[in-house]
């Protein structure tokens, strides 16, 4: 539904090229069809050479003609953008924002422009693997959808749901999710260090014991809990060691670090939080 369209890039950061590897990969578009818009030439250029994309240091440029735009760049820099792109962006064209926290409301009236998706994809779209939750405007028409729904795709799975604000969770959830598993294979890995293996080998034995965990949970199609107990023999070392980790308060310190990063999501979107 793409192909032969212009898509452009309103940001050319790391999410942005994922997304462009993606949608090349797939043939969606042509690389011809493609630009990104962003502020160091170097970038753009590494782009140009990657991927065979055009690149520009202006936005309004990168906007005109296209037909499905993308912005991609951080919250801060969203207030000096919007007024750039209002009114230059094609009136029959659809803009996919992944912008964390910027409301569909804010982007209708600081583009002056109706067709909006909204997403949150997470840092795993850079090896197509990304869990992206979106929605639209009620302007946006099928066909203008199911082209947002191709690009998302394209990065790995996608939930399309009816209520904007289930983007602010799945922000605090999925969104920021990665960073958590992070830290929890950061601190695996510093424990088998002091158990004595060496960082190289921890490193390894944590990220197949992560991989394997959750493909064999997405496989099975069973609760963690059944999950968990299965691996939990009585009076065995994992309940030795699943006793320390309820003892420290580790749901508890989860969820409120869930929260935490959905009251800053809407702190972003402008809402007050209690």
């Amino acid at each position: 539904m793409l192909k032969g369209q212009k898509l452009a890039f309103v940001g050319s950061g790391v999410m942005a090229e994922a997304m462009i590897k993606g949608i090349l990969s797939r043939g969606l578009v042509n690389a011809t069809d493609v630009v990104a818009s962003g502020p160091r030439p170097e970038r753009g250029l590494d782009l140009q050479q990657r991927y065979g994309v055009s690149s520009t240091t202006s936005n309004e440029s990168a906007v005109n003609a296209a037909r499905f735009v993308v912005l991609s760049v951080k919250p801060q820099v969203v207030p000096r953008v919007l007024p750039e792109l209002r009114g230059k962006i094609q009136p029959d064209a659809m803009v996919l924002s992944i912008v964390a926290g910027m409301r569909l409301r804010t982007l209708i009236t600081g583009l002056e422009h109706t067709a909006i998706a909204r997403a949150m994809p997470n840092t795993p779209a850079q090896v197509g693997a990304a869990m992206t939750v979106w929605t639209t405007s009620s302007a946006t028409d099928t066909e203008q959808r199911e082209q947002a729904q191709q690009v998302l795709a394209a990065l790995g799975d996608e939930l399309f749901v009816e209520e904007e604000t289930y983007l602010d969770m799945a922000t605090a959830l999925s969104g920021t999710g990665p960073a958590y598993v992070f830290l929890f294979m950061e601190a695996l890995v510093d424990a088998g260090v002091h158990l004595g293996f060496s960082r190289r080998v921890a490193q390894r034995l944590v990220k197949q014991t992560i991989l394997g965990s959750a493909l064999f949970a997405q496989q099975s199609q069973l609760h963690p809990a059944e999950l968990r107990n299965m691996v939990t023999s009585p009076g065995g070392t994992t309940a030795e060691a699943l006793y320390q980790l309820e003892k420290g308060g580790v749901r508890t310190v989860l969820s409120r670090a869930v929260w935490a990063a959905y009251q800053k999501t809407k702190i972003l979107g402008g809402e007050e939080t209690t």
